[in-house]
């Protein structure tokens, strides 16, 4: 088995899905995570930032996707907002929640860094998009892979 394909059981998968079902029940906002073998040439966010648009988080109504994405057999993540969100949030933000996965990811607790981070990031965006009788779910909460 790959470390892509152990990275996160099944159960796992399951439970990080619901923790970004939990943290978009409250706003608006659009939260994925997105795992691959490898950012290739391409630095982290640089590859997230692509990734956000292949996956058409830019078209959220109130551009406030986040893409937390994984290259898992370079040992590094990132973290990727989208513009209405980078306006709102605090300066810190994202490197706080970036600091709070890593914290975990160090630990080999790939899901719990995730998870933490998922509702971390749903706490904000709740703050500054929450959810209203008009919203919809724009974006799915499956776990996608590269």
């Amino acid at each position: 088995m790959s470390q892509v394909e152990s990275f996160l059981t099944t159960g796992e998968e399951q439970e990080v899905i619901a923790a970004i079902r939990q943290a978009e029940q409250y706003t608006s906002g659009e939260i994925r995570v997105h795992r691959e073998k490898t950012s290739g040439k391409l630095e982290p966010y640089e590859r997230a930032t692509y990734l956000f648009h292949q996956l058409k988080m830019d078209n959220t109504k109130d551009a406030n996707g986040v893409l937390i994405y994984v290259a898992v057999e370079d040992h590094t993540f990132s973290i990727c907002g989208d513009a209405g969100i980078n306006k709102v949030v605090p300066e810190n933000f994202w490197k706080k929640t970036k600091s709070l996965i890593e914290s975990h990811f160090r630990k080999g607790s790939f899901k719990q860094g995730l998870v933490e981070g998922i509702l971390l990031a749903g706490k904000e965006l709740q703050a500054h998009f929450p959810w209203d009788d008009y919203d919809t779910n724009e974006l799915t909460d499956e776990i996608s892979k590269g």
